[in-house]
């Protein structure tokens, strides 16, 4: 097994290539071949390891939304943070960001996110790859090294990027982002455990205004605006919207 990159555009694999080569991502790379060898199943599907990179250019990103690990349900992950396909059930975070998005009273009735991801939001999980029904268990395992180098060549590389940082683990990722050219927007986790929840240098999630606070700074910057709600998708997509922001 080797890690596919075949579908991704140069700009990433320019960043992502020289990484792979290094002896923690060597060792990653067989510690896989190893469990699907023992039959293990992973999370997503080796095809969607790098959809994040497939799906978001690096010259295109707008924001950055860094999840921690695939879901680790059957069918769910699909290589985009917080992201499922269509005809999976929306899982509770999702519920609530979708909530933030929308209001209380109108829910998508579908959680794939690839319409963000095409309009240059970077969905990448901290971790790739996660063991069904095992929770963080590839997050030791070195995804985490290429995961920051990632950010590090977004900061560097990119102007003007919004990163919406949710959760004390998505707040220390985040922490060495250069904020004279970039913003973060650090709140709690959208679960439901943590959605309510606020502190001392971070907002609740619910109630934020996370979403308009993103596309206000992109206004600022000159860029143009991000189409969260996915029920306005059909009508910009018939406008040529998705066509206008590539």
């Amino acid at each position: 097994m080797s890690f596919d990159l075949s579908r991704i555009d140069t700009s990433w694999r320019r960043v992502i290539e020289p990484v792979l080569a290094e002896p923690a991502m060597v060792k990653l790379e067989r510690f896989l071949q190893d469990e699907l060898g023992q039959g293990k199943l992973i999370y997503p599907p080796q095809t969607q390891w790098f959809k994040a990179f497939e799906m978001t250019p690096l010259s295109t990103i707008k924001v950055v939304i860094v999840g921690q690990d695939p879901y680790h349900g059957s069918g769910q992950a699909h290589g985009l943070s917080f992201s499922v396909p269509e005809s999976v059930a929306i899982p509770p975070s999702l519920k609530n960001i979708f909530k933030e998005v929308e209001g209380e009273s109108i829910q998508p009735n579908r959680g794939d996110l690839s319409a963000w991801a095409r309009q240059g939001v970077f969905l990448l999980n901290a971790a790739l790859t996660v063991e069904e029904g095992r929770a963080a268990s590839h997050a030791n395992k070195g995804w985490l090294s290429f995961t920051e180098h990632c950010l590090r060549a977004i900061d560097e590389q990119c102007a003007h990027v919004v990163f919406l940082a949710w959760g004390r683990f998505a707040h220390r990722l985040c922490a060495a982002i250069d904020n004279s050219k970039h913003l973060v927007i650090k709140t709690s986790h959208p679960s439901p455990l943590g959605a309510y929840k606020s502190g001392a240098d971070f907002s609740a999630f619910l109630g934020s205004g996370c979403f308009e606070l993103a596309n206000k700074q992109l206004a600022v910057w000159q860029k143009s605006p991000i189409v969260w709600s996915l029920n306005d998708l059909k009508s910009q997509t018939e406008f040529g919207f998705f066509k206008e922001q590539r």
